[in-house]
Formats: structure tokens, sequence, C-alpha cells
């Protein structure tokens, strides 16, 4: 908890899946105060998306909930890819420079639980059968009208609204939003089920052949996902979305997966015990627009796409957390509402980007003949020899490389290695040499010390004279050192421009005191330097405190200071 929240109309949040709660979660750590709705009754129980990337773990470790979803999850450190039986690639996530080398399974009703028990913490509970059933945008505001199941009528007047109401979504076509993109010719099936395959249960697989796509994903325990492609069973409607099943056909049959497997995976798979199965229709569409005057679009009502790479529900959950510190920001009276416009221009390339890249992987993996076929099965097995390529590869999947370095919102100064400014900040092991609440000398971790409630400022500091003994090893601080006068006026005139909203933390390496990447290994050599970490955990501006302080006060006064109601210092 931060404290009673702020005295402001709620932001109403429509849709109470991953997307929702994570944006709810964000604005209420904020102190922002939230109402969030969902016309279902009760939250759906069947396992849609169930990929949990790397880049979103390390957002949930730094909202203080990643370790139930590790403890329910379960870890996939590697994918391969075959065609007809034969291995073309394979790519494994332990190169990856994260806490989290691996792809995380987990059912997506559990993910919604954790988040649901986890914002319950703030005082939000989600208001089920509860439905929109009209709006309006004005200056000051939205005007809401809300029915219950019970047909009780409610007239809300919220500051602003999140769309997070899914592929059908019913803001979108009160707006009048287009839906651009297409949808696949091809129904896909999807089942839960247990598998006894032989393979290692820490790797997933997918399959391309003459008979068609079929990919395997383990779920622990003997549990499995598997998702075909099927031929065309019904016209898809331009609307349906991701995955959206088709409830006039019958779900299908743990026979008719057994028949998909023997024809396709090539290899000895024994499948029992179908849990819940159904058919989908595939569609790669966006809007064009992820801000429409007081309403933000997110998840799945801003775009949907294969889901190919696990894509769609992480991009979902990083949305919202993009979108929370901003709102928060602008609710609290301390930025000027053109920070809001940068959630478009920051988000809307991601999205484009993920529709591009799983709309061409899945019609590669499909491809029975042609140039796609070739590729496939000739071209990509020597571009994943390729340790370059291969790294690219993980970033991209892992979402560890999604960055913002264009966005107006980054100030970037040259220094000897370190996340470039709009770059994810990376963790690392340091020695705390002091910092807020009382914070005590010692070894911690970035992302331990980083609050997504506030900025964070890490002043790089070379270690204290009396921290290193004569032979070299590190002795232990009990005593605060002596803090430069320069760094101490970079501190305080950070904070008086953002009172209330940054936390300073002074740090050095922490030799010897633990495993882990090296806060030079993570953020470069120059000392002394600085970096201002933005609450959704990425570098907003980085420098050194004697030459670019009049630069970043003019960048925070612009874009995050009561003062910034002008146009932004150049």
């Amino acid at each position: 908890m931060t404290g009673a929240s702020i005295d402001v109309p709620p932001v109403l949040i429509v849709g109470a899946g991953p997307t929702g709660l994570a944006a709810a979660m964000s604005l209420a750590r904020a102190r922002v105060p939230v109402r969030l709705i969902d016309k279902a009754q009760q939250p759906d129980p069947h396992s849609r998306a169930i990929g949990i990337q790397a880049r979103t773990l390390e957002l949930l470790e730094q909202h203080r909930l990643v370790d139930k979803f590790l403890e329910l999850g379960h870890r996939a450190r590697a994918a391969n890819l075959y065609s007809n039986g034969q291995r073309l690639a394979r790519l494994d996530f332990d190169p990856l420079q994260t806490r989290y080398p691996y792809l995380l399974f987990l059912d997506q009703s559990v993910t919604e639980r954790l988040l649901t028990e986890h914002l319950a913490t703030y005082g939000v509970q989600i208001e089920r059968g509860v439905e929109l059933t009209m709006f309006a945008q004005g200056a000051a505001g939205v005007n809401a009208t809300l029915q219950r199941a019970d047909g009780h009528i409610e007239t809300l007047h919220p500051s602003y609204m999140i769309a997070a109401d899914g592929a059908h979504s019913a803001i979108r076509h009160r707006l009048g939003m287009s839906f651009a993109g297409k949808t696949f010719e091809q129904t896909f099936l999807l089942a839960d089920l247990e598998a006894d395959t032989g393979w290692s249960d820490d790797e997933f697989h997918i399959f391309a052949s003459g008979a068609g796509l079929a990919a395997l994903f383990p779920m622990g325990k003997s549990r499995h996902r598997l998702i075909a492609d099927q031929p065309t069973m019904a016209a898809a409607t331009p609307e349906h979305g991701n995955p959206a099943p088709l409830a006039a056909i019958a779900p299908p049959t743990l026979d008719e997966c057994r028949v998909i497997a023997k024809s396709r995976i090539h290899h000895p798979v024994d499948l029992t015990s179908l849990s819940w199965s159904s058919y989908f229709h595939l569609n790669s569409r966006m809007v064009a627009q992820l801000r429409v005057q007081r309403v933000f679009l997110a998840g799945d009502a801003a775009h949907v796409h294969s889901p190919a790479g696990a894509q769609g529900m992480n991009t979902g959950i990083q949305e919202a957390f993009n979108l929370g510190w901003k709102l928060a920001r602008v609710l609290h009276g301390n930025a000027p509402e053109r920070l809001l416009d940068t959630y478009h221009l920051e988000r809307h390339p991601i999205e484009r980007d993920v529709l591009r890249q799983t709309s061409f992987a899945t019609h590669m993996a499909e491809a029975d003949h042609g140039p796609l076929k070739l590729l496939r099965e000739r071209v990509m097995p020597v571009l994943a020899a390729l340790g370059p390529l291969r790294d690219a590869a993980r970033l991209t999947v892992s979402e560890l490389s999604i960055q913002y370095r264009r966005s107006p919102l980054t100030l970037e100064r040259v220094l000897d290695g370190g996340p470039r400014a709009g770059e994810r900040a990376p963790d690392a092991l340091v020695h705390v040499i002091d910092g807020p609440l009382g914070r005590l000398p010692g070894a911690g971790c970035i992302f331990d010390l980083h609050d997504p409630a506030f900025f964070s400022l890490f002043l790089l500091v070379e270690p204290p004279e009396d921290a290193a003994s004569s032979n070299g090893k590190r002795l232990s601080l009990h005593l605060k050192p002596a803090r430069p006068a320069d760094l101490d006026r970079f501190a305080a005139a950070v904070e008086d421009l953002l009172p209330g909203a940054v936390r300073v933390w002074r740090v050095t390496d922490a030799n010897g005191e633990g495993g882990g990447a090296s806060l030079s290994e993570s953020f470069g050599r120059t000392r002394p330097s600085f970096y201002l970490v933005r609450p959704d955990g990425y570098v907003c501006a980085r420098g050194r405190p004697g030459s670019d302080l009049n630069g970043l006060l003019r960048h925070c006064e612009a874009w995050f200071a009561r003062s910034g109601l002008g146009e932004p210092a150049p």
C-alpha cells in the first residue's frame, strides 16, 4: 500500500482480464482511485493465453508478486521447430541476461486470480455483472452509464476510461474505430490434455508438415496445450478475436487430437485425459489510435493476432503498466496532459511489430509449398546457427528488447556502457550507500530498490575509500561515508522538482556480496553517473551529475512536473 487515494474522480477500467487487472494494479499502487468492471458474472475458467515472457516476469517482480507465478507456473527453457519430423532449429533461453531465462507456462485463469488477489491488497475489487451501456466524453471527464445484472442503473463520471474489454470491444465499436487487418483462412484447434511424449518437460515443440501445423506446450505434471490448424470450417466474421471460439461447432474430441498428433508430430505421443478443447479463428488486426480524448484502448481491444511467440497477453500487460504511471502522474496534478499522448507514441509501433512478426511466423510455419516453405526448411537452419541472430530472436521473443529510444520522454547522454535512455533498466547487484525510507547501507538489487509507484534516481558512484581492505576485498560499511556536495545538490534539485515522486539511491559495485550481474556489467563504468528510471522500469534519462543536471531538470520540467504546461524544452 502507498497510502490513501488522492481525491480525484476514478479511472474506469472496462474488462477484468490480465490487461485490465494490470492497469488497475498500476493505478492503485500510485494511489489513484479506480473502478474495475466486467460484464461476466464469473471469470473464464479456461486457459486461453498461457505463456508469460521474461520481461513481464521482471515487471511482476518489481510489483512484488512474481513469486506466486513462479511457484504455480511451469518453466520452458527451449523451443524446437520441426518440418516433416526433422528438427530445423532450437532456441534456448538460458543465455538471456535476466533472472527469468525461460517462458513460464501458466493458465490464464490462474494469472487472473493472482492479479485479482494482489489488487485486493489495495482495496480494489472487480465489479462483476456490470456492463458499460453508454458513455460520452467531455472536457472535464467521461459520463458513463453502468447497468448491473439485476437491472440497477448507475451514472458515473470517471476522469478517464481504459477499454480492456477484449477483441469484440463494445467501447471500440461505440467510438466508431476501425479494426484494420485480416482474418486467417484456417480454423485452429486448441486443446488442454495430458500427454506422454518422452521429451524433457522444459522444452516446447512446433511441427510443420504437409498435413498441417501442430504445436505442443508443456504445462507441468504431464499437462500439455495442443494447437493445430484445420481446414476452414466456418466463415469468420470481421470482428472475431484471438481466440474466438466457434460455439456452433462441436469442440474437438480426444480422438481428433490423436489423429492430428499421429499425422503431424512424427514422434510417439500418447494423448489422454482431454480437459477442454475449442476451435477458433485467428485474426491480425489493430486500431490506428490508442487514445481517443479520454478513452484509452489496451490489450485485445486494441490488437489481436496469432498466438505465435506468446506475445498477446504480455503485450497487453505491458501496455497497462506503460499507461498506468502516466495517468497517475497527470491525475496527481504534476504533469501536463500531453504526457498521455506518449502512450500511443510508445506502444503503437510495438503493437505493429508484434502483428507483423506473429503473422509472418504463422504463415511460414503453415507453408506447404513456395518461398515460405523454402525459407523455413533451407534458410532458417542456416540463420539459426548464427549466434547474433539467435541472440536477437531470444531478446525479441522474451520481450527484453522492447525499448522506447525514439520517445520524446528520453534524455540520452553518452556513457561508458549501460542501457541507453528508453531501454529496459536491467537488474544488478549493488551496494547501497544510502537511500530513502531509512534504508541502511548494504547489498541489494536494482529491482528490489525500484518501486513502480515512483521514479527511481540511481546515482552510481565509486566505492568509498574505507570500503576495501588492503587486499582489495570489500569490508562491511557500518558508517555512512562522506558524500560529495555536488551529488547532494544534484539529488536535492531533482527531488525539489518532483516532490514525492522520486526516490534517490546512491549505489556502488557490490564486490563479493553475492551472485548476479554486477553494476558495471549492467550499467557501465562511468562514475559518477545517474540513471533516472521510470515507474514502468525503463530508463528515462541518463548522464553525468556534474554536466547534465540542467538538461535533466529541463527535461523533467517539460514532461513530469507541474510547471510542464508549455511546450517541451529543447
